[in-house]
């Protein structure tokens, strides 16, 4: 069946092309909706009150993709729309706040949850800030992991909390909860000072180089990615890449043991962790920390 009609909460969807192959090994958008549908108890947290940037993959990841920021006109009325002003114009995001906005997303071929670090009761002051680590040709999984742990232990030393992930690519995300009081450009100050410390204690394996061919060999850490508009792949969010890879939450020991790799944690396996170990980002939810000592030494 390649259409389908579900109720979900007071809302009927009608989900189209169910049987569009989205990835190579046979998942096709009906999975992709399923997976979404079951994921949402753990994602919708993280994605609560936050604008998202849909990615848009009508013909699967092997064909063209495209980023939409505005929520479409034809989007039906009870998706929830929050204007942001940008400096050209102003900006009807999504929020993604309930399980039917989510499947809406899956049935428009959005593979991957983008969403702002801010939620909007306070869009000029991020709730999270994060540190991208980005492995450049030459450099492996086991550089980024070595490299996590060192920016892990610059964040100890200011008595700041920071937790891992897969990218559900080749790095690792950072994300680190911070109280909603500082700028946009105290918290990539912030984070471009612990990168700053890396860079020079490791200089030979991580950068901060902005063009992409002077990264050889390096881990890229990309502070910048904390700056007014930007968008992160969110936790539990699919990738598109082969295997259907999902930007799972990690716990700092299993980066310390060096075992895992991005495609251990996907479509057909990040339920059985869940099970075991719950949702290791709970932290994230309801924690708040002050950036005062970085800015303080900046």
């Amino acid at each position: 069946m390649n259409e389908s009609y579900v109720s979900v909460g007071e809302h009927n969807l009608k989900l189209t092309n169910l049987n569009k192959l989205i990835w190579p090994e046979g998942l096709t958008k009906a999975h992709l909706v399923k997976y979404y549908t079951d994921i949402a108890p753990y994602i919708l947290p993280h994605l609560r009150n936050r604008p998202l940037v849909m990615k848009r993959y009508p013909d699967g990841i092997e064909g063209e993709a495209f980023y939409q920021k505005k929520c479409p006109d034809y989007a039906p009325p009870w998706i929830k729309r929050y204007p942001v002003e940008h400096s050209e114009k102003v900006v009807n995001y999504i929020i993604c706040n309930d399980q039917p906005t989510l499947l809406w997303l899956a049935n428009q071929a959005c593979i991957e949850m983008h969403a702002w670090l801010a939620r909007v009761e306070s869009l000029e002051t991020p709730d999270l800030a994060v540190m991208d680590l980005d492995p450049a040709g030459g450099a492996s999984f086991e550089d980024v992991l070595e490299i996590a742990l060192l920016v892990k232990r610059f964040l100890d030393e200011f008595r700041i909390k920071s937790y891992p992930k897969t990218s559900g690519a080749s790095g690792l995300h950072l994300f680190v909860p911070v109280k909603q009081v500082y700028s946009w450009r105290q918290v990539t100050g912030a984070m471009k000072y612990v990168a700053e410390l890396v860079v020079k204690v490791h200089p030979d394996k991580t950068t901060m180089e902005r063009k992409v061919e002077k990264r050889a060999g390096k881990v890229y850490l990309d502070y910048l990615q904390n700056g007014r508009g930007k968008t992160m792949a969110f936790q539990y969010g699919l990738r598109p890449l082969p295997g259907a890879p999902v930007s799972t939450p990690l716990l700092w020991e299993e980066v310390a043991e060096g075992r895992i790799r991005p495609g251990h944690f996907t479509i057909d396996t990040i339920f059985e962790r869940i099970k075991s170990m719950g949702d290791i980002y709970a932290g994230v939810l309801n924690t708040r920390q002050s950036l005062d000592e970085i800015i303080k030494d900046n």
